[in-house]
């Protein structure tokens, strides 16, 4: 029997990859999403970095079965000709397939509210010592309280965003909220904008935001040639003034660590005021309004500015253990430039992430991100089953001969350290010249 399916080329499907002609295709079908882009959940920059592409891989990690039962409204009539699949990606669809027979996306297991329950307790803790105790320990002791409570908070926002941690979804969004704007000072909107992108795009340095932290931070040298951001549409400048702070990032990086939700909150009112279409942007900015009148109110109580600074100085480092955290698991792992590509997405997942050894009564202390490949592969898995399915993906990493970087917390340590000496030595190397300033030469004229 003849077939009558209507085909395209490859090379065709390509050639829609703008945000006002966007198709991509899943399992063969292709599919029209341009109109969708301002709907889709994720935001319209996941589907632009993939557009034009067979992006079966991404759709099965990021969908649950029921997405599927909406993709007609969109299919365009073409099937992709010559449409294969590697052998890497038909292991890692029935891996997928298995853990949703087995529940293991469904049985959340989570401890919300035991969470909930101790963020409460540590910021009930902290205000009691703050108002009711003259001692300096205590003080310091209340502050880095909130740092814990903000790291717990941050785990909490990140399981969130990724899936349905309550029970419904207004109880979800509202513990999203609660947990990361009212509490951390972070927009949740800012932080799935900024997260979904990383995902699709993990350890591209002109596509992916978790890598781009010029001037302070360089990664590789590639990084040198003040190559585009595509997340944040400007040029990342390779100057003088970032050359400076590059040449010594292995010895900042800790200091920088300590004071990094700095930029995240910036980060967040710069996505809330700016044009960009936000959802519950009314919502986001109620939810900051909070924290910027608890957490100042709070500092304000102290008798003296010595110890607000100190106040302030201690809550941040100690949450700043997980700005370290969240750097660890990509730093020191293989990097690219260029878009992210779908055909070999198990690849480019398992290559750019590192997990960290750590026993079970230890996964609190990580939120579950030390199983950073498996969550990358299956970032709808709650992190309770992570532990679960690490034995898999180990399996499956073997057999297909890629990379399972795991390592203890502190040889990730070292590896990050490494990797940001070597970038800062090739940075230090005046034989690729850039526009100097007085900084610069200040500080290297006697070497």
């Amino acid at each position: 029997m003849a077939d009558s399916r209507k085909y395209i080329s490859v090379q065709e499907l390509s050639d829609h990859n703008k945000l006002e002609d966007l198709w991509i295709s899943i399992q063969g079908k292709v599919y029209n999403v341009t109109d969708w882009k301002n709907h889709h959940p994720g935001g319209a920059v996941p589907l632009l970095n993939l557009a034009g592409q067979d992006v079966t891989d991404a759709f099965v990690a990021y969908h649950p079965g029921t997405a599927w039962n909406h993709l007609d409204r969109f299919f365009t009539g073409y099937h992709l000709r010559d449409y294969t699949v590697s052998e890497a990606s038909k292991d890692y669809r029935k891996l997928v397939s298995e853990f949703t027979k087995l529940g293991f996306f469904d049985k959340k297991g989570h401890v919300t509210c035991i969470t909930l329950l101790l963020i409460a307790m540590l910021l009930l803790l902290s205000v009691a010592g703050v108002l009711f105790s003259d001692s300096v320990a205590v003080h310091v002791a209340s502050a880095a309280m909130i740092g814990f409570l903000w790291i717990q908070s941050g785990w909490m926002g990140h399981d969130s965003g990724h899936y349905q941690i309550m029970s419904g979804p207004a109880a979800n969004r509202f513990t999203q909220v609660l947990t990361g704007n009212c509490i951390a000072g972070i927009s949740i909107a800012w932080w799935k904008w900024n997260h979904n992108c990383h995902h699709i795009a993990c350890n591209s340095l002109d596509f992916d935001p978790d890598l781009q932290h010029m001037p302070f931070f360089a990664v590789s040298n590639k990084l040198f040639g003040s190559i585009t951001s595509y997340f944040y549409d400007r040029k990342m400048n390779f100057d003088s003034f970032a050359r400076f702070l590059v040449s010594y990032q292995h010895l900042t990086y800790y200091p920088v660590m300590c004071f990094a939700r700095i930029n995240l909150y910036a980060q967040s009112f710069c996505l809330l005021f700016s044009n960009r279409k936000v959802p519950n942007r009314g919502q986001e900015i109620l939810g900051l309004a909070v924290f910027w009148i608890w957490y100042p109110l709070l500092v304000s109580c102290l008798p003296s500015w010595s110890e607000r600074v100190m106040f302030v100085a201690v809550s941040f480092s100690v949450t700043g253990i997980q700005h370290v955290q969240f750097t660890l698991n990509h730093f020191s792992t293989d990097v690219y430039v260029g878009p992210p590509t779908s055909n070999d997405w198990f690849e480019k997942q398992t290559m750019g992430s590192l997990d960290i050894l750590c026993p079970p009564w230890m996964d609190w202390f990580h939120g579950g991100l030390q199983f950073q490949i498996e969550h990358h592969l299956f970032p709808r898995l709650p992190r309770c089953n992570l532990r679960k399915v690490a034995p898999f993906v180990q399996e499956l990493c073997k057999k297909h001969n890629l990379p399972y970087n795991c390592v203890s917390f502190l040889k990730a340590n070292a590896l990050t350290i490494d990797t940001l000496r070597v970038a800062a030595l090739q940075a230090r190397d005046l034989s690729r010249p850039v526009p100097r300033n007085l900084v610069w030469e200040a500080v290297n004229t006697h070497g």
